[in-house]
């Protein structure tokens, strides 16, 4: 089956997590990814562990699929041409350098438009190529502390926490991807390529939703607020016998269905918790009553009941428990493929579903420099002697 994006050349000067995040839903979707990396180390992620397997960390492998691995020093002359070239033959260009570094190596977006007009350039920064935090050194988590997102997360009377993922660096590689499946759009119409400027402190503020709003509206400040909603009760985790279980009685209806599952008649009759704004309202005095009622039964027990009312609800799962949840097996989001120095190699499944293509995993994540001399082949046409010197001296 055709990919929509087969036949599309995806030249990435990207490490870590927000750029490889992008190109991998990129090759995801049948892009030919070429993952450009340094000779020797590689992507930073690489080192990143344990935990390892076959020699990988498990934080390179979880972003790296559909990508073929090319290492170049673009430090050397003939590096630098390698990587024009390559550049000139590309339908897109993603790079996370710092600012100005990339301009330096020859491979900045002026560079580049002049010899591919048509090319795509999407530059990510941490706090974008101009301003005065243009040369500070971009990482999710002091970025989601700038941003707003760790100032608003934690418990209700503790500190500020980071999520449990790096999600601005995730919701950063989403924000590239669509920028690129747009400017791929555009190129249709007009024949040009064009630069794409987008950086983690953006991409952070734009994700704060109504919780900015809150602020830019009414001047209200955020808070944490734990697992609660701050403007709907209840919306939250409570404590079973045997772990967590959340609870979303985002309605009226909702709630009067909970107190019956709860068979807590008197809290639904009782006018101090009749609307939402109310139980808001009473929030401190309500919670702990519904906690104490939750604390009477199993999570599987809450949750066959309050399935059956309509409740939203689910359970706060660990890693073993989500990757044999039915649902999450069922819609395929646990895949397996053969990798060459692991074997079968478990990865995340693709979560967009299409009724007319079928993206898929079609390359393991490569080891370092593992399709080096085929790159080099396919498009410069090298030959094997060529590539034997550039080996030898050490510019791949």
């Amino acid at each position: 089956m055709t990919l929509p994006l087969e036949k599309i050349v995806v030249l990435d000067l990207s490490r870590i997590l927000a750029g490889p995040f992008c190109t991998m839903m990129l090759g995801d979707l049948g892009a030919e990814v070429i993952k450009v990396e340094r000779p020797g180390t590689g992507d930073d992620t690489r080192t990143w562990g344990p935990p390892f397997a076959g020699g990988e960390s498990a934080y390179y492998l979880a972003v790296n699929r559909n990508k073929r691995s090319l290492t170049l020093n673009l430090t050397h002359p003939e590096g630098k041409r390698i990587g024009r070239e390559l550049a000139r033959q590309s339908d897109v260009l993603v790079e996370n350098f710092s600012p100005g570094v990339a301009e330096k190596l020859g491979m900045g977006w002026s560079d580049l438009h002049r010899i591919n007009p048509r090319l795509i350039y999407c530059s990510i920064t941490g706090y974008g190529p101009d301003g005065p935090y243009r040369d500070r050194t971009g990482y999710d988590m002091v970025v989601s502390a700038v941003g707003g997102l760790m100032g608003i997360t934690g418990e209700e009377e503790g500190g500020p926490v980071k999520v449990g993922v790096a999600i601005t660096d995730v919701t950063t590689g989403i924000m590239a991807q669509g920028a690129i499946m747009t400017a791929l759009f555009h190129r249709e119409k007009t024949g040009l390529g064009q630069r794409i400027d987008l950086s983690l402190l953006e991409t952070q503020v734009a994700s704060l939703a109504n919780i900015a709003s809150n602020y830019l509206v009414a001047n209200q400040e955020a808070r944490r607020w734990g697992t609660a909603h701050e403007s709907i009760v209840p919306y939250q985790a409570f404590r079973a016998k045997d772990g967590y279980v959340t609870v979303a009685a985002a309605n009226d209806k909702l709630w009067l269905r909970l107190c019956k599952v709860l068979r807590r008649q008197d809290l639904a009759e009782n006018p101090a918790y009749s609307t939402n704004a109310l139980r808001v309202q009473h929030r401190k005095e309500l919670v702990p009553i519904l906690a104490e009622e939750f604390g009477k039964k199993t999570r599987e027990q809450w949750m066959e009941d309050l399935v059956a009312e309509g409740i939203p609800c689910g359970p706060i799962n660990s890693m073993e428990s989500l990757f044999r949840d039915p649902q999450v097996l069922h819609r395929r989001m646990l895949e397996e493929v053969d990798h060459p120095s692991i074997g079968k190699l478990k990865l995340t499944g693709i979560p967009v579903k299409y009724s007319e293509v079928k993206p898929c995993i079609r390359r393991p994540p490569p080891l370092l420099g593992e399709h080096t001399g085929e790159i080099l082949r396919d498009f410069l046409g090298e030959s094997d002697a060529e590539i034997r010197r550039l080996r030898e001296e050490q510019i791949v």
